[in-house]
């Protein structure tokens, strides 16, 4: 089942946005969503607005069976279905309405921690690498949540290594099942759920996956966690004291449950990204309303400066993040539907690998969504300054809830590590043009001509792309130098490479925005002056943090003439006229007040 799109979209390689640029007509956007998936769009956000925010309370007390009865609200709707093929009771539907739904029920943290981490990587290891046999016992219960689930990787001495794990299986002396015996941290879902997802190494060795039922003797359940954020989620421990796994519960091969972990992680990412988006949508309307009816100095705050200043950013943070994470959805459903030409059986086998040729987008989104929800949330505890440091009002558990979405699914950190490396391991693999891109702008740079981009000064939408152009040069530049300098052991430089995935993530959130307001340019949508002041604020964003970051790989790279010469490059490649900022916010400002909202919906 397949909520269709409006246009054909582009399935361009992964990473190929620091080399290409996109034309409107290539870039999946919120306005092209199907007729369908606007109805499934309002049908979540009612969820959200009548059944998650009535029950916070609940939720957060962990009072028992609220979040489970939340969760099966949601499965009678099809919400927990969408990835389930139809034969084990699932919808199959499209990875557009799946980005739809959960943007639009995360409205608050702990409900879509719990239903991410269910939906995602929960179940998606049991679509992508079961048995016929698997999948018929278990999908149908995950489908109707009569079965929560889980997904035990991290360790006490393992996070972002997991290739670390120290849990063992060895295979049982009568060769029936597998005796696991370790421990594993932080399980969300781990109080609820009826199925984990338990990554072991059989011997000692060969990183594998189980699919442990609640119930299996050997297997207990921690205590909650009390945690800074996420309070109405479960968090637990699972201890495994000789723990028997029936020999058909093996997740996959033996020794390749590294696959499963990491293409279900890329998957993990991109939901987390999307959301984010949902959550600061929904901060940004508390912002927004609370400043309007605020008084001071005799007058509402949302007609102060500085007050409008933090929503515009808000808005424009969000704007980029909202934009990456539906330009990402259409990549994955058209490089999907790429592959339906093949025969389904195949389909399924080649989902994983298809998702993992955007795990650069994936990590990118979650980095720069999970950093924007935070900037959002503590701009509403400023905009509410005292009540934002109360518990009765929400600035405060938002605030609280945005810190864990920059640590879990890898580190913000972690994740700034993959975005370089990646793009690197590609360019050497061939598999993207990176390397001739790097000395093609390594050549210009040299010429005496060499300058800023054009671009109309009074627009800010062709300013943005002349600053597209220029962001892209520089973090060329960047990585040519590094790579001159450190060659195969960049990857140990990891400033250098923090700096470049940095770089890297406002290229393509810069593009994203633009492109998306080019097409409602074209479309003459009555929300394309918003989007274009919003762009042009992110525009002013992305060049003055690219070249301090630059000047900070440059300054690590070289020396004395040689240093001296590219920051004279540098400074060239960086030259511009800056915009008037002060009137950008207010324009974005502007229609955020008035309408009380978030301007895009």
């Amino acid at each position: 089942m397949s909520a269709s799109t409006a246009s054909p979209i582009a399935a361009p390689s992964g990473g190929s946005f620091l080399l290409e640029s996109r034309t409107p007509a290539e870039v999946f956007t919120p306005e092209d969503l199907s007729e369908e998936q606007r109805q499934i769009a309002a049908t979540a956000e009612r969820f959200a607005g009548e059944e998650i925010l009535p029950a916070l309370a609940a939720v957060e007390a962990k009072e028992p069976g609220a979040m489970a009865k939340l969760l099966r609200k949601a499965a009678e709707l099809g919400f927990t279905a969408v990835d389930i093929p139809e034969e084990y009771g699932g919808l199959e539907m499209d990875k557009i309405t799946l980005t739809v739904i959960t943007d639009h029920v995360s409205v608050l943290a702990s409900f879509s921690t719990a239903f991410g981490a269910h939906t995602g990587i929960a179940t998606l290891p049991l679509v992508w690498y079961g048995t016929p046999e698997q999948k018929r016992r278990y999908l149908p219960k995950l489908a109707t949540c009569e079965w929560i689930g889980a997904y035990g990787l991290s360790e006490a001495s393992s996070g972002s290594d997991a290739m670390n794990i120290r849990t063992r299986a060895t295979l049982a002396p009568d060769g029936s099942g597998y005796i696991l015996n370790g421990e594993k941290h932080w399980i969300t879902n781990g109080g609820t759920a009826g199925l984990y997802t338990v990554f072991a190494k059989i011997d000692g060795e060969k990183f594998s996956a189980f699919l442990v039922e609640r119930e299996t003797p050997g297997l207990s359940v921690g205590a909650e966690e009390h945690k800074l954020g996420i309070r109405g989620s479960s968090t637990c421990a699972l201890v495994f004291q000789d723990c028997k796994v029936p020999k058909e519960n093996l997740l996959g091969e033996e020794g390749k449950g590294h696959h499963i972990a990491f293409n279900v992680l890329n998957m993990g990412r991109f939901k987390l990204g999307v959301a984010c988006v949902g959550g600061a949508r929904h901060a940004l309307g508390e912002m927004i309303r609370y400043a309007k009816q605020r008084q001071a100095f005799g007058k509402a705050i949302a007609e102060m400066g500085l007050i409008q200043k933090k929503i515009a950013l808000s808005a424009a943070r969000l704007y980029a993040a909202e934009s990456m994470a539906y330009r990402t959805a259409g990549m994955l459903e058209a490089c999907l539907a790429g592959l339906n030409a093949q025969d389904a059986g195949q389909r399924k086998i080649d989902a994983p690998r298809a998702i993992g040729e955007y795990a650069v987008e994936c990590s990118i989104l979650k980095v720069y969504g999970s950093e924007m929800l935070s900037f959002v949330a503590d701009e509403l505890v400023a905009t509410m300054g005292g009540y934002g440091y109360v518990e009765e009002y929400p600035a405060e558990r938002t605030y609280r809830d945005a810190r864990i979405n920059r640590i879990f699914e890898g580190t913000n950190e972690i994740n700034r590590l993959i975005i370089t490396g990646w793009l690197m391991k590609q360019a050497v693999s061939g598999s993207l043009a990176l390397l001739p891109a790097i000395n093609r702008v390594m050549n210009e740079v040299m010429e005496p001509g060499a300058a800023e981009a054009a671009g109309d000064e009074n627009e800010p939408v062709a300013r943005a792309a002349g600053a597209l152009a220029q962001a892209r040069k520089i973090a060329l530049f960047a990585a040519g130098v590094a790579s001159q300098r450190f060659k195969l052991e960049l990857d140990q430089e990891q400033e250098v490479m923090a700096d470049l995935a940095d770089m890297i993530s406002q290229i393509f959130a810069l593009e994203s925005a633009l492109v998306r307001a080019q097409k409602l340019m074209q479309a003459q949508r009555g929300t394309a002056a918003a989007a274009a002041a919003m762009t042009g604020l992110l525009a002013e964003e992305t060049l003055g943090p690219a070249e301090l970051a630059c000047r900070r790989i440059l300054a690590a790279c070289g020396e004395g003439d040689a240093l001296r010469t590219q920051v004279a490059i540098l400074r060239r490649l960086a030259r511009h006229v800056p915009a008037d900022a002060v009137a950008l916010v207010r324009n974005v400002a502007r229609p955020c007040i008035e309408m009380e909202r978030y301007p895009m919906e």
